[in-house]
């Protein structure tokens, strides 16, 4: 997967995944994930480090690591294509 269709599927994780009520599209890519951004909270980060896990093979071994990785869209695409296997 190229840096486009990442940026799509994680996009299309993030509203369908966790059941937001927007569009792929609506998410800018540099917006924060939590908070102001998108409004999610700590549940939300559990069930999303869970999806990205499964969806892209990747581990998100901790809470440091999680919150530099899930502060956007950009962050969390650098850490999939620099994790991925393959």
């Amino acid at each position: 997967m190229d840096r486009d269709s990442v940026r799509t599927a994680v996009k299309e994780l993030l509203v369908n995944g966790l059941r937001l009520d927007m569009a792929p599209s609506d998410i800018a890519d540099d917006a924060p994930i939590f908070g102001e951004g998108l409004g999610l909270d700590s549940i939300d980060a559990l069930e999303l480090v869970v999806l990205v896990e499964e969806r892209f093979s990747v581990g998100i071994p901790d809470e440091e690591t999680g919150k530099r990785v899930l502060g956007s869209v950009s962050a969390l695409v650098d850490f999939i294509l620099a994790e991925r296997p393959g």
